[in-house]
Formats: structure tokens, sequence, C-alpha cells
């Protein structure tokens, strides 16, 4: 049986900002994001011109501060839960920055990254949590290594640097709908 490092329903596009990981088998760390480009605007093409590394900083004022970064992230879940995914989950995307989970730094090396289009704190919407839940079920059947202890926010492995999930998040909500796919 072959195995798919992309997400079954999701768009593909590419981007070049991802490596080798050190060791693709010892994956055991999924880290929940937000993004919106610009700020607090959602269903532009921001998002995906930062991760290919095509964003025009003459676009938008806030684009001419991050159009050098070189960023990615596994997958990106719009508001109405459309998957696109930039980087398969074997490979190291570059989402975590300066990291660190349970004394380990460097999260990309043993870390996916899943971003929802959104902010810290307006809720998320139903589709995307849908969307989440059912690419957390396929990241967890190929990593069993990630347990639901080991599904974090941004801000718990970058504290005082990151907020992100933020506030409008339901960790409760999405934990529980992802306990009949693990242990604890």
């Amino acid at each position: 049986m072959t195995v798919s490092y992309h997400y079954k329903d999701a768009e593909i596009k590419v981007s070049p900002f991802f490596d080798e990981r050190p060791d693709e088998n010892n994956v055991s760390v999924l880290v929940i994001h937000n993004i919106s480009l610009p700020p607090g605007q959602f269903g532009t093409q921001g998002i995906e011109q930062l991760f290919t590394g095509t964003l025009d900083p003459k676009e938008h004022p806030f684009y001419a501060e991050i159009a050098h970064l070189r960023v990615s992230a596994h997958c990106v879940i719009r508001r109405d839960g459309r998957v696109e995914q930039y980087v398969p989950f074997n490979k190291r995307a570059w989402h975590a920055g300066v990291s660190s989970f349970q004394g380990r730094e460097k999260c990309n090396d043993f870390a996916i990254g899943i971003e929802l289009e959104g902010t810290d704190e307006l809720p998320y919407t139903t589709e995307q949590y849908q969307a989440l839940e059912a690419v957390s079920e396929q990241i967890i059947s190929l990593y069993p290594g990630i347990t639901l202890g080991r599904i974090v926010g941004h801000n718990d492995i970058a504290p005082g640097r990151k907020t992100d999930p933020g506030v409008a998040f339901n960790w409760a909500g999405y934990r529980q709908a992802l306990s009949k796919y693990m242990k604890r």
C-alpha cells in the first residue's frame, strides 16, 4: 500500500519553503496556527502568495513588512473549509520559528503545522472545524505518536512570541472530536 503525505481532499499548492526533516519518522506534534492576510481580511490571495514567495510588498502596507519572510505550513484551512496543502506531511514546513516543546527546540523538525484562516478573537467556522478534524485524523493515522497531549497551539511552543490560534479556538470541542481517533 502506498502512503500519501498529502491530505486526500486538499488542493495542492507548492511552497518552496520546506526541506527534509532530520528524521521523517519522528513526527510527534501537531501545531494549530491562524493567519489572515492582510490581518483580519479573509478570502484574499495573501496567504498563498506568502507561502509561495510571491507576495507583492506594494499591494498592502503590511505586506511590505513580511514579504521577505520564508515561511510555510503543511496545510491552510480556509473559512469555507477548503484545504490547501503547501508542504507534504513528511517534509519540514517552516511554520514554528523559534520554538520549543517539552524541552525540545526546533519544532519544525518534528511537528506538522496547520493554519486556520482567521484571527485570535474571531470564532472559526463549523466548516473549518470539520476540515481540521478530517485533516487531523489522516495525520494521526500517519503518525501515531501524535496524541491529544501533543496537539498544541503556536502559542504553546512559542509563548510570549505567538498568540495563535487564540482565545476563539474551541480546544475542548476539537479534542473531543479527535478523541475517537487516538489514545490520550
